[in-house]
């Protein structure tokens, strides 16, 4: 005769502890996890068995409104062992409820999984910050007119002046240049998608003394080929990532700039100057590389000044 089941209300016994060791021991040793997200996972695990013991829930009677349930305390703050989730961590959390209950299904520790009909929380549509046409003269402006000035300033002014992802950037070749007609060719784009982007005078002007007094420089540096990428590191190979990252850092810092920037910072401002001067906005969609329009749409959100501008100046009763 089989055992009673625990009444509702009961802890079940240690058998949560247990299944969260074997589950954790499983992730990292057969799947691979690093160990950020194994800890990650203890935390939301932790979490989840401390829920159900305080509130008298049953882990292998877990249903779909237990789950939800709580998700919704981890937001509002109403967990006793934890600070108020922001939406992407309640996605973690769930993902990682998600990857334990299907492991404890498989190993017949439950029948049923209860976050399989559970959606994630919705995550609030990021807002990108741009800074301002200002911010970006003095960003511009602040590499001196030594070898890797020149290169930097070439860098900063094909970042806005085309709107680039940093990858993208750093994936250019000199062949993709094409300066008489004042336009680069991106291939490295989401999706494997290449486009062909105008390079504004600005930016050509910066790219040309680039190339003219400092690339061919840098590029004897390296015993190894750079295969033609346009921009070089001081060892002569490719500028990576993170050194385009580490330029652009020091050189908000010597503009004095307050709030952080990162290279996606000027493709955000590119993109919103660009409406804010009365860009349609698939041109401007078909600049950034966007396969969706929704995508662009975002930009429009930082765009209210130049809607209030549009209105004021075209609708007959606006300045009555």
């Amino acid at each position: 005769m089989s055992a009673a089941p625990a009444p509702r209300g009961s802890p079940g016994g240690a058998a949560i502890d247990r299944w969260i060791d074997e589950f954790l021991s499983y992730v990292e040793f057969e799947k691979g996890l690093s160990q950020n997200t194994i800890a990650a996972y203890r935390r939301d695990l932790n979490l989840w068995r401390e829920f159900c013991r305080a509130e008298g829930r049953i882990p292998r009677r877990a249903t779909p409104d237990d789950v939800t349930d709580f998700l919704e305390r981890l937001r509002a703050g109403r967990h006793p062992a934890s600070k108020p989730f922001a939406p992407s961590s309640a996605a973690r959390a769930l993902v990682a409820l998600r990857s334990f209950y299907r492991f404890a299904v498989g190993e017949e520790h439950v029948a049923t999984d209860p976050t399989a009909t559970v959606g994630s929380p919705k995550r609030p549509k990021a807002i990108p910050k741009a800074i301002s046409l200002e911010e970006v003269e003095r960003l511009i402006a602040s590499p001196s007119d030594e070898k890797l000035g020149l290169r930097d300033r070439a860098i900063l002014e094909t970042l806005y002046g085309s709107g680039l992802r940093i990858s993208e950037l750093v994936g250019l070749d000199v062949d993709d240049l094409d300066l008489d007609e004042g336009s680069v060719l991106v291939r490295s784009g989401k999706g494997g998608k290449g486009r062909r982007v105008p390079v504004g005078r600005q930016a050509r002007r910066a790219v040309e003394r680039y190339l003219t007094g400092v690339r061919a420089d840098l590029n004897k540096r390296s015993k190894r080929s750079s295969r033609g990428a346009l921009f070089l590191n001081a060892r002569g190979q490719r500028l990576s990532r993170q050194g385009c990252w580490k330029i652009l850092k020091g050189y908000a810092g010597v503009a004095g700039l307050e709030r952080q920037v990162s290279p996606h910072t000027l493709r955000h401002s590119f993109a919103t100057h660009m409406l804010d001067a009365g860009a349609d906005i698939r041109v401007v969609q078909e600049l950034l590389g966007h396969a969706s329009l929704s995508t662009t749409q975002v930009y429009t959100l930082v765009s209210d000044r130049r809607l209030r501008e549009v209105y004021m100046s075209s609708h007959p009763r606006a300045r009555a």
